[in-house]
């Protein structure tokens, strides 16, 4: 794959975090992850390290700046790149949804077809190990992630891709993960596509949501890609304003409503999240079966990954 350097400064324009710090990939034996790239002299450390010094109490080091360079060793296979799409401010200049289990590819289409029904355009990634993928929505300017967030998981739960109670749905996750930094981190990092190794394999790469082969010209396929304005994403947001504005208004009564009949029906107004998210974590609970099996290697057909006592 040519790398030329307008490749270069398009790749950039798109898969654009934070500049001042970059993650890198590492492994070692059957662990793996991702760390801050750092700048420091190798003999200084070494000496830190015989007094009996750690790195992470190592002070005579500092971040590495996202550059071309970088960008380029990602490319040519020297290292594997994540970013960290929360910049300072708490907005962002895109917006990712994960997709991985068995049902990736259908709850991935579908979430597809939904950003199209809502006039955004949006792109699938198959993923690094090749069984999942990522969904990608490019913003013109940064937008608050708090609004961003918002907008698509109300777009996923209308898409069926995705619902709080329901833990067998193939969506993972959003890049970013969070609202706002919390102020003792950088928030979650997603790790770039286009990494030779797993490139050449025919993941890290956009495919087409057809076929889920990879597209022919990647480089081409970027510069054709549509980012969507920040004035037609707070149109979106403005659409959310009346159910959240009926969810606020319904419960001052102090009452909720439950239907008895074969199933108990809570009515969703007026739940807080709180009891949402409690009400999901011990209603639906995994099957230690299908766990047993996954890790004996033996089949999983028909063997339900969770119990599921709420919808």
């Amino acid at each position: 794959m040519e790398n030329a350097p307008n490749n270069i400064n398009r790749f950039r324009s798109l898969f654009k975090g934070r500049e001042d710090v970059f993650a890198l990939r590492w492994e070692k034996g059957n662990k793996r992850g991702y760390m801050p790239a750092y700048f420091y002299d190798p003999y200084r450390f070494r000496a830190h390290k015989m007094r009996g010094g750690t790195f992470q109490d190592f002070t005579e080091k500092s971040y590495l700046k996202l550059t071309d360079e970088q960008i380029q060793k990602h490319l040519d296979e020297f290292h594997q790149i994540g970013v960290y799409p929360l910049l300072q401010d708490n907005t962002t200049w895109f917006l990712a949804a994960d997709f991985d289990k068995a049902k990736w590819q259908d709850e991935a289409i579908s979430f597809l077809k939904a950003c199209k029904e809502k006039g955004v355009p949006a792109y699938l990634e198959r993923s690094r190990s090749g069984n999942g993928g990522h969904v990608w929505i490019f913003f013109d300017k940064p937008y608050p992630a708090v609004r961003s967030r918002k907008i698509f998981i109300s777009i996923l739960e209308q898409s069926g891709a995705f619902s709080m109670f329901d833990k067998s749905s193939s969506f993972d996750r959003l890049f970013p993960n969070q609202d706002f930094l919390s102020g003792k981190g950088f928030g979650n990092l997603i790790a770039l596509p286009f990494y030779k190794p797993t490139f050449d394999k025919g993941n890290s790469c956009f495919v087409d949501p057809e076929t889920f082969k990879p597209k022919t010209d990647q480089w081409k396929f970027l510069k054709n890609i549509k980012k969507v304005s920040i004035d037609y994403l707070d149109k979106l947001y403005k659409g959310l304003t009346p159910d959240v504005q009926t969810i606020k208004s319904k419960p001052t009564s102090g009452k909720l409503c439950i239907a008895l009949s074969n199933n108990v029906i809570l009515s969703r107004i007026g739940l807080p999240p709180t009891l949402t998210n409690f009400l999901k974590e011990e209603l639906n609970f995994a099957n230690s079966e299908f766990f047993i099996k996954k890790k004996s290697g033996r089949n999983t057909f028909e063997t339900a990954r969770y119990f599921k006592l709420i919808e």
